[in-house]
């Protein structure tokens, strides 16, 4: 990834996922009480793709992002990342192994700046200590400035540049989500999961989201997005998968997930 989205000073950080899928789940099974949230999910990822992720509410999407990035664990199956099995890491973990995500709701440090924000997501890759920092030893400071400058770069990679010193909690909603985003690739992922980022845009924001996107990919990081928006995920996706009820309905490429009955009789609107 250019040095505007993907920072190259971390290798050693990244997934090598030269010798198979970048993410597999297997048989992956989640239940709440009697509610069967995932049932027996199997599906792959290559590198460098988009995966759209769409059913209805209750489909289990955002279950499906939960267990992925550790906020849930399953009840059974499997989770690798770059052929290491993560399923029951922590997030934190997780996160610095390469995987990072939004939410459904925007979650924001509203006191902070914009550039603060982006800040604390460049620290998940720092390298010194609590002592470090203390004594403001010359590693501590070369890492603030690579932090400060490497926040500035992802400003301007989503166009918040001139935000910078605003105040995270003033900005308009649309400004909000894409520093979301940003802060998400402050962790320096090798897989993105957007949690329907385009909820609350209008729908100039939602082609410039879509760009975005593409741009993040195109960049090096595989993108798994979760949207109700079917024109948006129709347009920018490699891959699609559906569920239904928590189980995998279909996958295939945006143009036979179209001609796909039973997706169109069930989530696109169309007779069966």
């Amino acid at each position: 990834m250019n040095d505007q989205g993907k920072n190259t000073e971390n290798k050693d950080c990244l997934p090598d996922s030269s010798n198979g899928p970048l993410l597999e789940l297997a048989n992956i099974s989640k239940a709440f009480g009697g509610v069967q949230a995932l049932n027996d999910i199997t599906f792959d990822v290559p590198t460098g793709i988009i995966l759209g992720v769409i059913g209805p509410n209750g489909a289990g999407k955002t279950t499906l992002f939960n267990v992925i990035t550790g906020a849930y664990e399953a009840d059974s199956g499997n989770v690798r990342f770059s052929g290491k099995e993560i399923r029951g890491k922590k997030v934190h973990k997780i996160v610095t192994q390469g995987i990072a995500r939004t939410f459904q709701n925007v979650e924001l440090f509203e006191s902070m700046t914009v550039a603060e924000n982006v800040m604390v997501g460049c620290h998940v890759r720092g390298r010194c200590g609590f002592l470090d920092a203390i004594i403001k030893t010359p590693r501590a400071k070369r890492e603030e400035q690579w932090i400060m400058k490497r926040s500035s770069e992802l400003l301007n990679f989503v166009g918040l540049s001139s935000q910078a010193d605003q105040r995270s909690g003033d900005l308009p909603f649309g400004w909000q989500r894409l520093l979301e985003i940003a802060r998400a690739l402050a962790s320096e992922p090798s897989v993105l999961l957007l949690d329907e980022p385009a909820a609350g845009l209008n729908a100039t924001e939602t082609r410039q989201l879509g760009s975005l996107i593409q741009k993040i990919r195109s960049n090096g990081v595989t993108v798994l997005l979760v949207e109700h928006d079917m024109s948006l995920t129709m347009t920018i996706s490699d891959m699609i998968i559906v569920l239904d009820r928590g189980s995998l309905l279909a996958k295939g490429t945006p143009r036979e997930i179209q001609s796909n009955e039973a997706v169109m009789a069930a989530y696109l609107g169309k007779g069966k």
